[in-house]
């Protein structure tokens, strides 16, 4: 007979910490009739699932470097109504992703832009993406040293690794065809076809400028 010490040995084992840790509550559920056999195992099963994603999504999270962690659903899109609201809502679907789209967010300074840019950064991590978020300086520097060491190649093959590239401060002259705004405006454009395929025809670019 298995006694339960001995299951969580094994479980320990097997690197399955999402069924040792709900195996008690788990076992009393089947005691008391509340589960069957299946139930039981595949409940278990469920618990290693949630467990497994959870890390996932703490690891993408951590990796992204984000600069603080913020959330869409964090925002307060009622203290500035110019902010186009239902633009970001739809950004947060990631279409963007999956049409091989890089997305421009522009407007004066402090109307949220890097905000909503790591919420999105954020979203897309919770739903399986990989993610970095730099500042735009960090990168071209990062790449400009590449010439000197001869590492450019594999520099640009790191930045270009992650789904999506969340980069910070662009100036908006870097961008004329875009128009400029009227103050306090806040606008979003989105690039495809060449642009998008700029770092790698994987990666796709969320950038923030003024």
């Amino acid at each position: 007979m298995t006694h339960p010490h001995q299951l969580h040995h094994v479980l320990r084992n097997l690197k399955l910490s999402g069924m040792l840790d709900t195996l008690d509550a788990r076992l009393a559920q089947a005691r008391s009739g509340d589960l069957g056999h299946l139930e039981f195992l595949q409940a278990l099963c469920e618990d290693e699932i949630a467990r497994r994603d959870a890390t996932a999504v703490i690891r993408r999270v951590r990796s992204a470097r984000f600069e603080q962690a913020t959330t869409l659903e964090d925002f307060d899109f009622a203290y500035n109504p110019a902010i186009p609201a239902a633009t970001i809502r739809d950004l947060a679907t990631l279409r963007f992703l999956t049409q091989g789209e890089s997305i421009i967010l522009h407007g004066p300074v402090g109307v949220g832009k890097t905000f909503i840019a790591q919420a999105i950064g954020h979203h897309a991590c919770r739903h399986g993406h990989t993610v970095m978020f730099t500042k735009t300086s960090r990168l071209l520097a990062d790449l400009a040293g590449g010439h000197a060491d001869n590492t450019w190649p594999s520099r640009l093959r790191r930045w270009a690794r992650p789904e999506l590239v969340v980069l910070d401060l662009c100036r908006h002259r870097d961008y004329p065809d875009l128009g400029r705004g009227r103050a306090g405006e806040w606008r979003c454009s989105g690039r495809r076809g060449r642009d998008s395929h700029r770092l790698s025809r994987k990666a796709r670019s969320l950038s923030v400028g003024w």
